[in-house]
């Protein structure tokens, strides 16, 4: 198996692996709330809490959250394709905004419910067994949350990583409840509303944040300042890079992306270049484990603002050029290769020459051909060699 293949393979297995992580975790959450939004919403009915109600509510749009991740994990670890060359990772991010979504109109449901309470008439105060429901809820959905925040943390998905806040926001507003219902069983009715507004609000917070990142990922937000400064240094590292520049990267999903330019010695061959540029890119992607597309750029001089040389023209016609100028002259038909270097704003040519025949002055004609490549304003340096004969 070539490494490029056994590479794909590795990518193939992780995607699938991860999935695979994200189903069970997810189907766990899923089994938990079922049972805590139908217990909180039945025993927020039954002991008049408007709290517990709102807290059942909100375990309601956990459930939904929980099918949305479901169904983005599945898609997202799908293999690249035609349509799809960097992979779907995307789906992630575009779920993690719906994600966002509905915990705003979660809130924004709890606290239009909990504000007519407060301007009610008369307020309720909850039972008792609204308060073990609630402190059952704590313990329950914080258990969750650390169990999907540890599995979310160690495949690197973002997306499952806020669906983990998710639950601690449902942990944490049951917290809040169970305030609001002790301080009504202790005669301060208003409580009960004023804790279903708390749990709006917090719940608006984790949806704004959640939106709020997915958005940067969409516009290609890139990684942050000390992550591109390691791989530069890494890169910079690679035995026969002097200069690296031009590093860009963006996130795809919980995948990153980069490309970057580096300057190499100006007149190495083609392949040396190449070979130096692979281990740049595979240096990178040991550095940074989430890092999966790494495109790098060889520069044979700095070219940050364009570079001198991009406006030279392009072979065909330098050759022309050339070999106009070489016609007549002796040493032409002895040209057996021609090399150019695109350096500092101008050209500069290569020639070898086959060992000039007995009784030729090979030196006079190769510096006859110098000087009338040199006449072109655009032509540099001119280097001949001639080939030792056998």
């Amino acid at each position: 198996m070539s490494s490029g293949t056994h590479l794909a393979a590795l990518e193939l297995d992780d995607a699938h692996a991860r999935y695979l992580a994200t189903r069970r975790v997810t189907w766990v959450g899923i089994g938990v709330n079922v049972l805590l939004a139908g217990v909180k919403i039945l025993g927020g009915v039954l002991g008049h809490s408007q709290a517990l109600v709102a807290d059942g509510v909100h375990s309601v749009s956990d459930l939904v959250t929980d099918a949305v991740v479901l169904l983005a994990a599945r898609h997202a670890a799908q293999e690249a394709d035609h349509d799809h060359p960097y992979g779907h990772g995307r789906i992630e991010t575009a779920a993690t905004i719906f994600v966002g979504i509905l915990l705003l109109a979660t809130a924004a449901f709890v606290g239009e419910r909990a504000v007519r309470a407060l301007g009610g008439d008369r307020l309720i105060v909850p039972g008792v067994l609204t308060l073990l429901v609630a402190l059952a809820s704590v313990a329950s959905k914080e258990a969750l949350f650390r169990y999907t925040r540890r599995t979310a943390r160690r495949i690197g998905s973002r997306l499952l990583e806020a669906n983990g806040w998710h639950h601690r926001s449902d942990a944490l507003s049951s917290v809040v409840v169970s305030i609001g219902i002790a301080g009504a069983l202790a005669g301060i009715a208003t409580l009960d509303a004023v804790a279903a507004i708390v749990v709006a609000v917090m719940v608006a917070k984790v949806g704004v944040d959640l939106i709020r990142q997915s958005l940067r990922e969409l516009v290609d937000t890139g990684l942050d300042d000390q992550s591109l400064r390691d791989l530069r240094a890494a890169a910079a590292a690679v035995d026969g890079v002097r200069h690296v520049h031009t590093l860009r990267s963006r996130w795809m999903g919980h995948n990153a992306l980069l490309d970057l330019h580096i300057q190499v010695g100006p007149r190495i061959s083609v392949s040396e270049g190449h070979r130096i540029a692979e281990a740049v890119r595979l240096r990178l992607l040991e550095r940074l484990p989430r890092l999966t597309d790494v495109m790098v750029h060889v520069d044979p001089e700095d070219d940050t603002d364009g570079g001198p040389s991009n406006t030279l023209p392009m072979r065909t016609e330098v050759v022309a050029r050339l070999w106009r100028r070489w016609t007549g002259l002796a040493g032409m038909t002895r040209i057996e290769n021609l090399t150019l270097h695109y350096l500092g704003g101008r050209v500069h040519v290569r020639l070898t020459l086959a060992p000039a025949p007995p009784g030729v002055n090979g030196a006079a004609e190769a510096e006859a051909l110098r000087a009338a490549a040199t006449s072109d304003p655009q032509i540099g340096a001119v280097t001949i060699l001639e080939r030792v004969a056998p």
